[in-house]
């Protein structure tokens, strides 16, 4: 008896700490599909399966809700980028090639490709969630990026470039992709093949970065 009731406070236990992870799923798929505005708390509850007053004991309001959602899932990929940068004896080249591969990884993770969707339908009116998504997400994976362009161009491997600059527009082609999948593709339209586009932007991005490469 005393080792059933054990096994079923190991079981509750287990139920109890998933419950956080089980809301932020439901939270992401109400956004995606009602939007920040229109998507309800006692919604997301429901769809996952637990009252009202339960989100509260994890979660003060929508926006926390959100905030975390993003601590969850596009920070973590980040923070996957970011060791990309722990072995400096790895060739800038190798580097950014990682990294982009890396992050077309990410992309390519259901979850993943929804933010940029949410946070551009939700910023006007609310710019705060915006700016959670550009610090925490945004800035750092952009920062990796300008600092394995920037480590290329002191060592002579790549152009003379803005660091940032070329960052930003080396990430702007795989936002395309999140972007076109989940608001312009259609059930009847031909999948963009993502691994040859990523394989393709490597090829390109590096080649116009590295000064030894051939037309």
């Amino acid at each position: 008896m005393i080792m059933e009731q054990a096994q079923k406070a190991q079981r509750w236990q287990r139920r109890k700490d998933s419950r956080p992870t089980e809301v932020l799923d439901a939270a992401l798929a109400e956004f995606f599909e009602k939007g920040f505005e229109a998507a309800r708390l006692e919604d997301i509850a429901t769809r996952a399966g637990v009252s009202k007053g339960t989100i509260y004991l994890y979660f003060d309001s929508k926006e926390e809700v959100f905030e975390a959602l993003v601590k969850t899932i596009p920070q973590a990929n980040v923070e996957m980028l970011e060791t990309v940068l722990a072995d400096p004896d790895v060739a800038p080249e190798v580097q950014l090639d990682r990294f982009i591969h890396l992050l077309g990884t990410a992309i390519r993770d259901e979850r993943m490709i929804k933010f940029p969707r949410l946070i551009v339908s939700a910023a006007g009116r609310f710019p705060h969630l915006a700016d959670v998504y550009r610090r925490d997400v945004v800035a750092r994976a952009v920062g990796v990026l300008a600092s394995i362009i920037e480590r290329g161009v002191k060592s002579g491997v790549f152009h003379a470039v803005d660091a940032q600059q070329a960052a930003f527009a080396a990430v702007a082609p795989l936002l395309f992709i999140a972007i076109w999948r989940t608001t312009f593709e259609r059930p009847q339209d031909d999948a963009i093949d993502a691994d040859a586009f990523i394989d393709q932007h490597v090829r390109t991005l590096v080649r116009g970065l590295r000064k030894d490469a051939q037309p």
